[in-house]
């Protein structure tokens, strides 16, 4: 018995709306019959009524094929309008998943170039309702096309099926020739893209340092890898679309001179002819379109297979049961670990512990892994070996969305998004007005927002860039703080702090732990030790000292042994 092969979330999605895809091919076989119509008409016009001179039968034709033609209209708009609204169903069935997806593959550094995934989606549902995607499901349906000419002629049958192998030979070396340099011009587009969104988050630090003509070089050198290969291959689609098109001219001309010849062999009708070249342009109508838009064909199945890597490699994470809120108590045991897909271990068999409502500072010089083991702490980032625990619980695993209520977290490179100063604090969750004023309160930055005309409701721009850096500092700082949390870790919390913004950070730590808050701060600067019980050296990614902050400053201000001399003669 064999066992159904479970399909990606893509492929599923697109299972989906196998039904649409029905409804389309059946109006597509009446689209397919009645575009026949032109030719049933010119055939009894001229075998009828140029014969009989009858104007009432020239009348009823021309009305009867004049109805034809709504009607073929009236179908080739519903079946827009079914693709259209399944390429809408295919993006609601997706659009949450891919943005998971993405985000998650941001935070394990999986190269997906900025919001590719998105335009992806949006390329492949926008193919669903396009001439191409219809033309796919009409080629099958010129086989009616090809019958009716074997049914005129056997001769011109075999003709026609000579032009559509000639035209299935172009978009064979159609697609072999364009699809190196269309994917190596996407790679190069996605590359560009990416580049220039990370020059425009740094406009200032450019500006200031005058590095414009250098990084403009660097994206040139991108964009113009880009444009050539996606020269190369117009060059390419554009050169077979021709030969496509001339196959399809010729096939008309010399069916037309072939239905001449069977014609005056008296095996055609006289109109039998001019018939048989309309037929035979339409067997390979839709080969001549599918050729014509290979490049967006080809890019489609470029967006579908990098969509499909992604969401293979990122899948929804399972919902765990659900736990107890945290009293604080971490383990971290054993960890070995580094950034996500990388090799190089950063931290290196790291333990240690701290108690509910405990705090910690850890200390080191730079690349010592300290912000390596923040992420660690809340969960971003996994471990190669050992685990970290919040309350016996591994939190990486722990369901985010349910844990993140009771989780402070600074990081070092502050992170803030256009809204609000509440939207932001309140992390863009319905505002409580109480506890926004109290995180902002405990940072000190309650005076600043008094002085705005829209105090908490004041616009802080995209990133942050209405604000100082020590602004946008305190506004993380109260984010990190909103709702009095369990457990808070701070990464370089008094990094872009003056003296005033240093006090409220120590008294904010003071008033975490009043409220049995365990708190972990990352730091260079020693003046917060006043305000933490513990300290944990970190160099090179290893614990050096671990014990209470006065134990370890001893420890470390404490002169090193001197080496006795075996030789004490002098």
């Amino acid at each position: 018995m064999k066992i159904a092969k479970e399909l990606s979330p893509l492929r599923a999605a697109l299972a989906a709306l196998f039904p649409s895809f029905k409804h389309v091919f059946f109006f597509s076989v009446f689209v397919n019959v009645l575009i026949l119509a032109p030719s049933a008409y010119m055939m009894e016009v001229y075998d009828r009524v140029i014969n009989s001179r009858n104007h009432t039968t020239l009348l009823m034709l021309t009305i009867l094929v004049v109805c034809v033609y709504v009607l073929l209209e009236a179908l080739e708009l519903v079946r827009r309008q079914v693709m259209h609204d399944a390429g809408q169903e295919f993006d609601k069935r997706l659009r949450a998943r891919v943005f998971s997806a993405l985000y998650s593959a941001r935070l394990m550094n999986f190269p997906v170039g900025g919001a590719q995934a998105l335009r992806d989606l949006k390329t492949i549902r926008e193919f669903l309702p396009s001439p191409a995607f219809l033309a796919v499901v009409d080629a099958p349906l010129a086989l009616l096309v090809l019958v009716l000419l074997f049914w005129m002629a056997p001769g011109l049958g075999w003709f026609a099926v000579a032009g559509a192998l000639a035209q299935f030979a172009i978009g064979v070396v159609n697609e072999r020739r364009i699809r190196q340099p269309l994917m190596a011009a996407n790679r190069s587009a996605v590359s560009a893209q990416g580049y220039a969104d990370g020059v425009i988050r740094n406009a200032q630090v450019i500006e200031s340092m005058g590095m414009l003509g250098n990084i403009h070089k660097r994206w040139m050198d991108r964009q113009q890898e880009f444009l050539l290969q996606q020269a190369i291959a117009s060059d390419h689609a554009g050169t077979n679309s021709a030969l496509s098109k001339l196959v399809q001219s010729l096939l008309s001309s010399l069916l037309l001179g072939m239905g001449c010849w069977l014609t005056l062999k008296g095996e055609l009708h006289g109109s039998g002819m001019i018939v048989a070249s309309i037929l035979g342009g339409r067997v390979l109508a839709p080969l001549v379109q599918i050729i014509g838009s290979w490049r967006q064909v080809e890019g489609t199945f470029e967006s579908f297979t990098r969509l499909d890597t992604l969401l293979k490699e990122f899948p929804p994470p399972l919902k765990s049961m659900a736990l107890p809120a945290p009293a604080g108590f971490l383990s971290v045991e054993g960890v070995i670990a580094g950034a996500p897909r990388s090799p190089i271990q950063i931290i290196r068999g790291v333990s240690f512990r701290v108690a509910s409502g405990g705090s910690l500072a850890i200390v080191g010089p730079s690349a010592s892994g300290k912000t390596t083991l923040a992420r660690l702490l809340v969960g971003i980032w996994p471990s190669m070996q050992g685990k970290v625990r919040l309350d016996g619980n591994d939190i990486y695993q722990w369901d985010k969305e349910e844990l993140g209520q009771y989780i402070g977290y600074l990081p070092q490179t502050i992170e803030l998004y256009e809204g609000t100063i509440a939207e932001n604090v309140a992390r863009f969750g319905d505002p409580d007005e109480a506890k926004v004023i109290e995180a902002c309160r405990m940072v000190g930055l309650d005076g600043f927002i008094k002085q705005l005309p829209k105090g908490y409701d004041t616009q802080i721009g995209d990133d942050g860039s209405f604000l100082s850096g020590g602004e946008r500092q305190r506004v993380a700082l109260a984010r990190a703080l909103y709702g009095m949390p369990r457990f808070v870790v701070l990464d370089e919390p008094n990094a872009s702090l003056d003296e005033a913004g240093d006090a409220a950070l120590l008294n904010a730590v003071k008033m975490l732990r009043a409220q049995g808050t365990t708190v972990i701060v990352m730091t260079h600067r020693l003046n917060i030790l006043g305000a933490i019980e513990h300290m944990l050296v970190l160099v090179d990614g290893q614990v050096q000292r671990f014990g209470t902050c006065q134990e370890v400053l001893a420890a470390l201000q404490s002169p090193p042994p001197q080496a006795t001399s075996s030789n004490s003669n002098h």
